[in-house]
C-alpha cells in the first residue's frame, strides 16, 4: 500500500514524573510533536506540580488538561498539524515582533512606562507561536505525507526553524528596550535625540521587514538590500551615540543600550536575509 499522501499519524504518548524541571520537561515533550502527555506520581500530584503543568500548558498552542485527578494530570495537544501552514504561523509571529519594535520605540521616545509594560507582555503570546511552528516542522520532517501535502520539504523545515528563531529573537530585543525605557521611568529625551532615535527605528524596521519578505520569495537582490544597511546603521548609530551626550549621566547607559538592542534586531535581520538564498536554491530542485 502506497502511504506517500498518508498524512494520518498515530498519536504519541510520554509519561512523566514530578521533578525541578516539569515544566521543561512538558515543554520539550510538546516541541518533540507528542499528542498525549501525562504526568503522575503515586505520591498524588501536589498544588505546586499542578500550578507547574498549567503554567507550562498556557504557553503552548492546543495542549489542554483532559484529565485530571490526586495521582495524575493528562494533557493533550488537540491540533491537527495538516491545518497548520508554517508560512501563516511565521508570518503571524513577525506580525507580533513586529508591532513591538514599533510600539516600543514609541514608549521609549515618550517615556510611557505602562506602553512599555504591555509590550513585555505581549512577548508570550510570540513566543507561543515559536513553539507551535517548532511542534508543527517537527511532525512534518517526521511525516513525509505531510510534508508534501503542506507543500514544504524537510530541509525548507530547517530554514524556517532559523527564521523563526529570529523572529522570536528580534520580540526578545524589544523586551530588553521595554526594560531599559522603564529604568528611564519617564525621563524626556532632547527633541535631538528622539528625531535620532527614529530615524535608526526606521532604517532598522526596514531592514527586517525586508528580511521577511526576502526569506518568503527568494529575493535575493532583496536580501543583499538588507546587508548593504550596515552602513546606514552604523552612521545612525553613532548620531545616538553623540546625541545621548546631552543627557543626564544616569540616563546615558539606558539610551545606549536601548539603542544596542535596536542595532541587535539589525543583526537579527541579516542572519533571516541570509536565508534567503538556500531557499531559493531548494526551490530549483
Amino acid at each position: 500500500m502506497d502511504t506517500r499522501h498518508d498524512t494520518e499519524v498515530a498519536p504519541r504518548s510520554a509519561v512523566l514524573k514530578p521533578g525541578p524541571y516539569l515544566g521543561r520537561d512538558v515543554i520539550g515533550k510538546y516541541l518533540l510533536g507528542f499528542d498525549i502527555i501525562r504526568v503522575e506520581s503515586k505520591e498524588g500530584i501536589g498544588l505546586e506540580v499542578r500550578d507547574t503543568v498549567k503554567k507550562a500548558a498556557s504557553h503552548l498552542v492546543g495542549l489542554e488538561i483532559v484529565e485530571e485527578d490526586s495521582s495524575a494530570i493528562v494533557l493533550q495537544c488537540l491540533l491537527e498539524p495538516s491545518s497548520f501552514v508554517p508560512e501563516k504561523i511565521l508570518r503571524r509571529a513577525y506580525s507580533i515582533a513586529s508591532g513591538m519594535h514599533r510600539d516600543v520605540v514609541a514608549a521609549l521616545i515618550d517615556g510611557n512606562v505602562q506602553m512599555a509594560k504591555g509590550i513585555m507582555a505581549r512577548d508570550d503570546e510570540g513566543n507561543r507561536l515559536y513553539f507551535l511552528l517548532v511542534r508543527v516542522l517537527r511532525t512534518i520532517v517526521q511525516n513525509p505525507g505531510l510534508s508534501e501535502n503542506l507543500g514544504v520539504s524537510p530541509i525548507e523545515c530547517l530554514d524556517y526553524r532559523l527564521a523563526a528563531s529570529l523572529v522570536e529573537a528580534i520580540g526578545d530585543e524589544c523586551v530588553r528596550i521595554a526594560s531599559k525605557t522603564m529604568e528611564l521611568r519617564g525621563s524626556e529625551l532632547g527633541k535631538g535625540l528622539k528625531k535620532q532615535i527614529l530615524s535608526f527605528h526606521g532604517i532598522c524596521f526596514e531592514a527586517h521587514a525586508n528580511a521577511l519578505t526576502a526569506f518568503l520569495t527568494g529575493n535575493i537582490t532583496m536580501a543583499e538590500g538588507v546587508r548593504n544597511m550596515r552602513e546606514s546603521i552604523d552612521r545612525a548609530f553613532g548620531e545616538i551615540e553623540e546625541g545621548a551626550g546631552t543627557q543626564s549621566l544616569d540616563m546615558v547607559p539606558r539610551i545606549l543600550a536601548a539603542a544596542s538592542f535596536l542595532r541587535q534586531i539589525y543583526e537579527h535581520s541579516v542572519d533571516i536575509s541570509d536565508l534567503a538564498a538556500p531557499r531559493r536554491v531548494h526551490d530549483a530542485f
